[in-house]
């Protein structure tokens, strides 16, 4: 089963989820253009989107990519790899 997760940014509208980087962090691009993207950081705080390059997101997406093959998670690594191959 595959989960998507959105996000609706203020300005450019709803964002797709790449990955999850942690508890409070997530990797998110723009829905349709894939060409901007942003760190989201969700807490009690609450929702803080902070812009960051195509590069940077590429590297934090490979990051996740080594976590979940040492992990050992194969379901996750294939969507990922996926979602990866489409966007960068």
């Amino acid at each position: 089963m595959t989960t998507e997760t959105y996000l609706n940014h203020p300005t450019f509208g709803l964002l797709f989820s790449i990955c999850t980087l942690d508890k409070d962090r997530s990797l998110f691009t723009t829905l349709y253009a894939q060409r901007l993207f942003f760190l989201v950081v969700q807490n009690s705080e609450g929702t803080k989107f902070d812009p960051i390059t195509r590069n940077e997101a590429r590297i934090f997406a490979e990051t996740s990519l080594r976590m979940l093959r040492r992990e050992g998670s194969k379901a996750d690594y294939d969507r990922l790899q996926a979602i990866h191959r489409q966007t960068f």
